[in-house]
């Protein structure tokens, strides 16, 4: 993921804040001012991905059939993270792997 959002400048259009870094497995993800920040960050010992998210707020994945699921709702991280970021970025091209 963190290759991914890296390269997301290359592709579109991104403000002067956005940057992108991952230190000791959280992956941060600033998309701008107006936008804030999203943070994802492992949790080894719960078998979880947390994510905080500037436009759905903070939520907890299980690893379910290999696929990080968040179950309140059922929807997985990367459709979350795509959803959201064809928004930000108005564009169907965001295809996070």
């Amino acid at each position: 993921m963190y290759e991914y959002f890296d390269t997301v400048p290359d592709r579109h259009n991104v403000s002067k804040e956005y940057d992108v870094s991952y230190s000791m497995g959280v992956l941060t993800t600033v998309v701008s001012k107006e936008i804030g920040t999203y943070v994802i960050n492992k949790q080894s010992p719960n078998r979880q991905i947390w994510l905080s998210s500037p436009i759905s707020g903070p939520k907890r994945y299980d690893l379910v059939e290999e696929k990080w699921i968040y179950s309140h709702n059922g929807e997985s991280l990367h459709s979350l993270l795509n959803r959201e970021f064809r928004q930000i970025f108005k564009t169907d091209k965001i295809n996070i792997p």
